[in-house]
């Protein structure tokens, strides 16, 4: 697929186009358990699939799983069936751990049913492109070293946080490689933990980083998606320099204060709460929020309605039809 008409498609299209970040949800749809879905490619590219069968999607998405990555390079991960995976502890705990950690191979553990995964459901869903997802290097570094931890060490001992993303970022520059193999469309890089620091900071230790992979895969086949969940509004000018053709918000900002410092040819997305309101939400409330940020959003065409962040397991497939059902609303009052 060629990913420069697609997003040409979507900048040129008279209504706006849907690319809720989800994976979970399709669980109700086919009866699949979190367990199954967080160690079985098949099941997640029959979940995704489900989804994109149910829902008008300009695109589908695969698993947003934050430890997959940091589990092969050997943290701990804590599983339950309520929950998504999560990675626990400190791999790192100076310099020399971070150079002496060995880098991984791209099938480790979990991430060959991850890259099965994603190659079956591109072959899966052919009538719209498909995205892998992979952690950002400086929220990988985050969940070697330990959260915590590597905020603080962004300002005190930036020599360690430096150590583990380049081994983070070798690790991630041979994985991407392999999640271009699958036949993806391209990918969702989350770096959610360069919400928590600096702009100055983010630019640094995680935008910088991620531009390297941007270089790497992105081409006129491929594209990157950045997802930034966290107070990202004077991000942007850096997010912005990735070179990353999608931007994606979480719902800790504004979209009109993103809006303004977006170039038209470059697409941005978000960003409906996954929590508050498609999670624990009612019908009514995910509608309302609905209509409203496509009323903020009506005077830009290169705007793409999502949800937030990752819509968490457990979410009721009624808000999730509220959202489309306003959608579709929306648009036809366009036509």
């Amino acid at each position: 697929m060629n990913i420069t008409e697609w997003k040409t498609s979507l900048l040129d299209a008279p209504g706006v186009s849907a690319v809720p970040v989800m994976t979970y949800p399709g669980m109700e749809l086919t009866g699949t358990s979190l367990m199954e879905v967080v160690t079985s490619g098949k099941k997640q590219a029959e979940v995704i699939t489900a989804l994109a069968e149910r829902y008008p999607t300009a695109a589908a998405v695969s698993m947003m799983d934050l430890s997959v990555e940091a589990e092969a390079f050997g943290a701990e991960i804590v599983f339950s069936e309520e929950e998504v995976p999560n990675a626990v502890g400190s791999l790192v705990a100076d310099v020399a751990a971070a150079e002496a950690l060995p880098v991984p191979a791209v099938d480790a553990k979990r991430l060959g049913e991850y890259l099965l995964g994603m190659e079956q459901t591109a072959k899966s869903i052919t009538d719209r492109p498909v995205f892998g997802g992979v952690i950002g290097p400086f929220s990988l570094a985050g969940r070697l070293i330990d959260i915590n931890k590597t905020l603080l060490a962004t300002r005190k001992k930036p020599e360690l946080v430096e150590a583990t993303l380049a081994k983070a970022n070798e690790f991630l520059k041979a994985y991407l490689l392999e999640v271009k193999k699958t036949g993806v469309a391209g990918v969702v890089i989350a770096e959610p933990l360069a919400g928590l620091i600096s702009p100055k900071a983010a630019k640094s230790f995680a935008m910088d980083y991620v531009k390297e992979l941007v270089d790497l895969v992105q081409d006129e086949s491929f594209a990157v998606v950045l997802h930034n969940c966290g107070n990202a509004t004077k991000q942007i000018p850096s997010m912005l320099e990735t070179g990353a053709a999608m931007l994606h918000l979480g719902n800790t900002v504004k979209m009109t204060d993103i809006a303004v410092q977006m170039p038209q040819d470059r697409l941005f997305s978000g960003n409906i709460d996954p929590a508050a309101l498609f999670r624990i939400g009612t019908p009514e409330m995910v509608a309302d929020a609905t209509k409203a940020l496509l009323e903020d959003m009506k005077p830009y065409g290169n705007f793409v309605l999502s949800s937030g962040c990752d819509i968490p397991p457990g979410t009721p497939i009624a808000n999730i039809d509220a959202f489309f059902a306003v959608l579709a609303d929306y648009n036809a009052a366009l036509a």
